[in-house]
This record gives C-alpha cells, sequence and structure tokens, in this order.
C-alpha cells in the first residue's frame, strides 16, 4: 500500500511541476507572454492528466489552476508581465494563510494530505509542528520571490522561479518525510510480509 501511494504521489508531483517545465522551455524560445500562453494551457493539461492517470484531481493544482488563469490572463491582456511574477507571491502567501488558519481552527491540512499517502501515524503534535514549519516556508517563499522579481532581471526571475523555487520544494519535502520517518511503516518489513502471504 505504501508503495502504490508514493508511486501516486510521485505521479501527482510531475503533473504539478510539469506545466512549469513547459513554461521555462516556452520562455527560453520565445518571451514571457507565450510562456504564459503556454502555461496556461499546459495547467489545463495538467488538470486533465491528473484526472486520467490518479484518478483525481488535487487542491493545489486546481488552487493553481484559478491563480494561473487570473493573473496570466491579467499578463496577455494588459500586456504587463508583473502579474504572472506576482502569481508565487500570492500563492504562497494563500497557502500560508490557508494553513495557519486552518491549523488554528483545529484543523491540520498537512496532516489530510500526508498522512495516508506516506503511511505515517504520527502524534499531532508532529503534524502541528510541520504544519508551523510550512506556513514559515510559504512565507519565506513570498518574500524571496517578491525580492527577486523586483530587484533582478526577468531571466533571473524565471531562473529562480524553474529551478530555485522547485528545488526549495524538493528539499522541504525530503525534509518533512525525514521527521515523519519514524511515524512510517518497515517498508521491508512490509515486503517480506507480502511474501509470506504470496
Amino acid at each position: 500500500m505504501a508503495d502504490k501511494n508514493t508511486t501516486s504521489q510521485t505521479k501527482q508531483m510531475l503533473i504539478d511541476f510539469g506545466p512549469l517545465v513547459i513554461f521555462f522551455v516556452s520562455y527560453k524560445f520565445y518571451d514571457i507572454y507565450v510562456a504564459t500562453a503556454v502555461f496556461m494551457v499546459a495547467i489545463v493539461g495538467g488538470l486533465i492528466a491528473s484526472k486520467l492517470i490518479t484518478g483525481r484531481i488535487s487542491g493545489m493544482l486546481w488552487f493553481t489552476f484559478g491563480v494561473v488563469m487570473v493573473m496570466g490572463g491579467l499578463t496577455l491582456f494588459l500586456k504587463d508581465p508583473t502579474f504572472v511574477k506576482m502569481k508565487p507571491t500570492i500563492v504562497y502567501a494563500l497557502f500560508a494563510a490557508i494553513l495557519g488558519i486552518a491549523m488554528l481552527r483545529g484543523k491540520l491540512i498537512v496532516k489530510n494530505m500526508l498522512a495516508s499517502v506516506l503511511g505515517a501515524e504520527a502524534p499531532d503534535d508532529v503534524w502541528r509542528k510541520l504544519t508551523k514549519q510550512a506556513v514559515v516556508f510559504f512565507l519565506a517563499m513570498m518574500v524571496f520571490n517578491e525580492v527577486i522579481w523586483r530587484n533582478f532581471s526577468e531571466d533571473t526571475w524565471v531562473n529562480v522561479k524553474v529551478f530555485g523555487f522547485t528545488g526549495a520544494f524538493l528539499v522541504f519535502n525530503f525534509w518533512i518525510i525525514a521527521n515523519l520517518l519514524k511515524y512510517m511503516p518497515d517498508l521491508e518489513a512490509t515486503a517480506e510480509e507480502n511474501k509470506k502471504g504470496d
């Protein structure tokens, strides 16, 4: 079960970040406006792929879709790249707000998202700690995006968005998994049990 869930999560990550790679390639060959238009189409493709491959559409993908359509649409309509550059700021700020407010109301969204996927049976104190760290992470990403797009070239912002932000997300995901390892099932023991069952 854990292997299937991990595989499903890997596929979902590829779907979530796939449009970003397409945005980067489009920008390198064309410009910010073409890349934005292609990104908007890629997000729609991501929704369809997610439904076909995993049978569901993640909240992250739905949320990203909404913000991309609005900010991307404004970028193309007004011919102003400021909107697409501010998109990560808005996304990270709202993620931090949603996680923080939900936690104050006794709801641990990080637990709801990851407990079944990773098979981690951690106490709520651990999930609460990880939620606080996620809030800080998203706030830091929000500030970082503002600093980059306001003070550096467009090329630099695109490179940081694609490689820097993606790398930061991967590192943070590894950090979360490292904190949950002792609460996750022993995969070797599970594999042995499955062999005995066969």
